[in-house]
């Protein structure tokens, strides 16, 4: 089971601005009942969008099927639920470009091939100022570069260069990394005279 390799990012974008923007806005409570994670991106900035009467970034039409979102600082801080990467994932967000990221969210983020780059405020502005001019711009998040590109431009971005590594290199998904390697696993573990099972 290989794990697909994120080392880019393609897509047009949409800005939802703001700081602190907790995981409880990303995802309402309400919406976590759900037995499994398919139907969360109903509810992607659910509250949000309802206070904003249709005019919320995520509901304008211009945007409609982009797949990065950009933001301001401490994305994903509040409670640790993993339902709020699942919800961006869900809505078709591939890429989130943040001043910063809440710890868990950033882990959580990365461990479902959710791609959570920073940049300077300024940078983010000047993306955010081109896709505002022109919503059918391509955004290009490169992990690889080190950079995001937008028209004949590109600003660069910081990751942390392990969470870099395991996307670039499709080792993003621990389970499924410890699934795929199940063989060799069972092979150590019989090869461990404390793991054998007793006659």
């Amino acid at each position: 089971m290989a794990l697909e390799k994120l080392a880019t990012v393609s897509g047009r974008a949409v800005t939802v601005p703001g700081n602190d923007i907790d995981t409880d806005r990303i995802i309402p409570a309400r919406f976590l009942k759900c037995v499994t994670f398919d139907a969360l991106g109903e509810g992607l900035f659910a509250d949000d969008r309802k206070a904003a009467g249709g005019s919320h970034p995520l509901d304008d039409v211009r945007h409609t099927g982009a797949s990065v979102l950009l933001t301001g600082a401490n994305f994903g801080c509040g409670s640790s639920r993993e339902h709020a990467p699942q919800a961006l994932r869900k809505f078709g967000i591939r890429a989130v470009v943040a001043e910063n990221f809440a710890e868990i969210f950033f882990g959580n983020a990365t461990n479902i091939g959710l791609v959570c780059v920073q940049a300077e405020r300024a940078a983010i502005r000047q993306v955010s100022a081109a896709v505002t001019a022109d919503p059918n711009l391509e955004v290009t998040v490169d992990l690889e570069a080190r950079a995001i590109r937008f028209c004949d431009k590109s600003v660069p971005l910081t990751m942390r260069d392990s969470a870099r590594d395991a996307l670039v290199h499709g080792r993003w998904d621990p389970i499924g990394e410890l699934l795929e390697g199940a063989a060799a696993v069972t092979a150590k573990a019989a090869s461990l005279p404390y793991v054998r099972a007793a006659p």
